[in-house]
Order: structure tokens, then sequence, then C-alpha cells
């Protein structure tokens, strides 16, 4: 295995066109007077300039000299000066590169050959394709020739050509903003189709109802993180949410599971739904028949949920990005995509070799984020918590600053939510004696989208489950957490809720008036 400083080298030493050229024996593709339409239309219409600026790249223009050309205008735009053929050309001789340009005279002639500059977004995009094939060619010849040498580490070669062909669709492929009248547009009709939807739910159900009324459903584009300390559930629930959307709404959902195996996901599955515990199934002499019987007919649902599972263990976030657009390909109503954990990943690349955890670990949030906007799905990552919780004095509810090596994480996620349970710490009842036994709380610590909330809920260690709360809960056994909660939240059910209100939203906030409140919640 070669070291990383070795392999970095290699990484760098791209091949340039005339090598990847000549050793396919063709000409590259290329569209020489486009590029001078466009060089020339640049020069001589600020319209023109001020709208096809930000989609070309240097890399865009094969021939050397236009290369050159374009650093001057764009050095120009970019630094607030007029751009005309005079201040590109004073540029040049500025920069020492006029005569690798070609000289004043060829400059000169760019402009000569303008018809119209009415198409300049119609020929950026030629230039576009043309670059694009040149990389897919350039990127396609690197691989074969490193292929072929014996001493090329395979899982390195096919790591860094993912890379570089994500790349290529990054640099050349971004949406450009819209006006605000057909955003509005959109988020009017959204509204309407929300009056259809049962419970004020518009984005994807969870199947934990006091959950869904506060997020109004997990949005597409948004990127939770689910943290909690080992042990705590945070698998348990996010497979009950995986089999909640598979099962009950009959969706696609995607589970990437590095830490257990798909087999153990599929046991725990069984388990939750046919109310058998774990321990009990991997020991199946010990079923009776009516348990065998009872399995087999609530598994069928199970056989047919559109759940999907990948257990690759190490996976990179590049690995991630390509198994997702080809689910997503393949199930255009794919509802959500989840991964167990997020510290397992691996940016992969130069990234991983350099040591850089907490580096590494916010470019895994940022692709994570930018994935759920690509693909228009929410993504569910769990997250480790720091030892902080547990040696912390006082109570070990989590916190924001208690997520694990970076603060990348709070920073790009939409929502972060964090599981407590009393009983994890040996608690089975609260200061005036009410029993919290089977209780689980979810924090939502970070809703950028609405309020900051904690839902209760139940969990069923036995079977490792999640579910509502029944209706009839608010009894002499309540949890120590309730309080009374907003009837508009919780008139159907399903849940207790308590809502915090932040102090940014009212008129008192920062008052010296009115002092905050000493057993106010902290957020």
């Amino acid at each position: 295995m070669e070291n990383s400083t070795a392999t970095s080298v290699r990484d760098k030493k791209r091949m340039n066109y005339n090598t990847v050229f000549d050793l396919n024996g063709k000409t590259p593709p290329q569209a020489l007077e486009i590029e001078e339409a466009v060089l020339g239309a640049l020069m001589l219409d600020s319209n023109a300039l001020n709208n096809s600026i930000e989609t070309l790249h240097r890399e865009y223009f094969y021939k050397p000299e236009h290369q050159y050309v374009f650093d001057a205008i764009f050095e120009l735009f970019r630094d607030s000066y007029p751009v005309d053929l005079q201040t590109v050309v004073e540029r040049l001789r500025k920069n020492g590169t006029l005569e690798l340009a070609g000289g004043a005279y060829s400059v000169a002639q760019l402009t000569n050959n303008v018809v119209s500059s009415a198409h300049i977004e119609y020929h950026a995009r030629i230039l576009s394709e043309k670059y694009i094939q040149r990389e897919l060619i350039r990127t396609s010849t690197e691989t074969i020739t490193k292929a072929y040498d014996e001493t090329t580490d395979v899982v390195w070669l096919l790591d860094t050509t993912e890379q570089k062909l994500m790349d290529i669709n990054d640099k050349n492929f971004r949406s450009d903003y819209k006006p605000v009248g057909s955003l509005v547009a959109d988020a009017m009709k959204q509204i309407e189709e929300l009056k259809k939807k049962e419970g004020g739910v518009s984005g994807q159900q969870t199947g934990f109802t006091a959950l869904d009324r506060v997020t109004a459903g997990f949005q597409p584009g948004t990127l939770i993180i689910l943290a909690a300390r080992p042990g705590m559930g945070k698998t348990a629930f996010a497979l009950s949410i995986a089999k909640n959307i598979a099962v009950d709404f009959n969706k696609p959902v995607a589970v990437f599971s590095l830490e257990m195996s798909g087999v153990d996901l599929a046991m725990r599955l069984i388990s939750s739904t046919a109310e058998i515990s774990g321990s009990r199934l991997k020991k199946g002499d010990l079923l009776t028949d009516r348990e065998r019987e009872v399995m087999a007919a609530r598994v069928e649902a199970l056989n047919n949920a559109p759940l999907f599972i990948d257990d690759t263990p190490q996976l990179t976030i590049f690995e991630l990005r390509a198994k997702c657009r080809r689910l997503k390909q393949q199930h255009p109503d794919l509802a959500m995509v989840i991964i167990d954990y997020l510290q397992l990943m691996q940016a992969g690349g130069e990234m991983t070799r350099s040591g850089n955890r907490e580096q590494e670990i916010s470019t895994i949030s940022r692709q994570l984020k930018a994935l759920s906007k690509e693909l228009s799905l929410p993504v569910l990552a769990l997250s480790q918590l720091s030892r902080a919780v547990e040696t912390r004095g006082g109570s070990k509810e989590p916190q924001l600053s208690d997520l694990r090596e970076s603060g990348a994480i709070e920073q790009d996620a939409d929502i972060v939510m964090f599981i407590y349970r009393p009983e994890y710490y040996h608690l089975d009842q609260d200061a005036e004696g009410r029993s919290v036994e089977g209780l689980a709380e979810v924090n939502l610590a970070k809703h950028r989208s609405g309020a900051q909330a904690k839902v209760q809920l139940r969990f069923v260690g036995e079977y490792a489950r999640f579910e509502n709360l029944p209706e009839d809960s608010q009894n002499s056994g309540q949890s120590p957490f309730f309080m009374p909660t907003n009837e508009d939240f919780d008139q159907n059910g399903g849940g207790r809720i308590q809502i915090f209100e932040s102090k940014m939203n009212s008129a008192d906030f920062d008052s010296p008036d009115n002092p905050p409140v000493d057993d106010q919640p902290p957020f």
C-alpha cells in the first residue's frame, strides 16, 4: 500500500489534453468559432457580460489564447472596471500575457467576428458541453491508463474517479436565481395543497403524530440530525420512522447502516413488527408455534415494503451520493434517506488521508445538506454525542454543544433532535413520585422552520421500538415532562408536546423591566 504523500502527488498529476487526445488519436471536442464569438460579445455588450459571466469558466475555452483573454475580462468585471477592447488589452499587457493571448491585433479580431450577442447564453451552453465532453474523455482516459497499472490501488482509483465525475457535475450544473414572484406563487400553491392534507402535515409523515404536528412532516431538502448517547435508541427510532414510512405510507426509504449489518436491522424490524424480543428471535427454538404463526403473518407487510438497506462499511460521501442518485432514478418517489451514523462516514480521497477529522465531518455534513436539496427529500443522519453529557452535573439532557466532532453539524442541519430517556439514567420516578417508565423525550433543540419543542413518545425496549403515546396516557402516572400543551397541536391525541416560544419573538425580549424567569427553558 503506498503512502498518502505518494498518493497525493499522483492524484495531482492530471493528463493534459494533448496527451489524452494523442492516446485516443482523435480531435478533442471544441468550438473555436463559438469561443471567439463569446469573447467578442463580452467585450462589446455589457448586457451579454452581465448575463453570462457567472456561467462561464476559464476551462470552457479550449484555445489557450482565449483563456488568457477571458482571464482579463473576468478580472476587470470582478474589480468593477469597464470591459471593452481597450481595457482588456491593457489588462493583458499589465498581466504580462498579451503576447500569450496572440497580441493586440488577435484580440481586436475577436470583436470583428461578432454578428450578434443576443444568443450568448446559448453559446455559453455549447462551450460548457464541449468542456464536459473533454473532461469526461480525460477522466476516462486517466482511469483506463491507471487501471492497466498493476501498482495502482483500485479502491483509491475507484474513489478518485467517482470524485472527479462528481466535480464535473457540481461545477457545471448549478441552479440560477429565481424572481421572488415565482417563489411566492410556489409557496401559495403549497399552502393551498396543505388544506387538502390531514392534520396540516405538508412534508413526509414519520408515523409519530406529535412529532409530525410540530414539524409539519419532514420537508424536502432538509437535513435532520438525530443525536443521542450510545444505547439511548437512535437506531431504533430511525428504524421505526423508516418502517412507518415504508409500511404504513408505502413510500420508498433508503437506510445506510455503517454500524449494524443488514441482517441485524432486519432482525430488529421483525422483532418490532412481530412483538417478539430480539433475544428470543436469536434463539429460534424457544418460539412457540403461535408466535411463529404471528411472526409469519405480520412480517408479510415487511416483505412487500419499499425499504432498502445498504450496510456497506466505511461508506464515503461520494459513494452515498452515487447510490442515492441511482435509487432516486429507479424510485422517483423516494421519500427519505437515513444514515446510521454520520461519524462512521468518510469524506474520501485526500480529505480522509489528511487526518483532520473535524474538517472531514464538516465536509460530510455540507454534502449531506447538498444531497437533500439535490434530490428534494429529507435526509436523516444519526450522530453521536460527546461524553460531556455524562460528566456534566445535574440534568443529563443533551445540548447542541454536545454534538460530537464538529460545530458544522449544528450549522448545516435544519432540525437537530435529541433523544432523552430518564430510564437510561436509572430514573423511574420524578420528584413528585410519578412514573417515567417507558417514556422517551424527543427534543427539537434546533428547528429552522418552526418552534423548538419537546415531544414525548413511548419506548418499548423489549422490541427496540418507539410508539405514539396512547390518547388516555394523561393520568396519574404521567411523565414529569408533561406540561399543558397548545390545544391546536394536541387536540387529536397521539403524543404530548411542549412548545418553547422564542424570546426574540416576544415584545418583552431583552427588556430590563421583564427579567428572565429562572425556570424558563434556556432556548
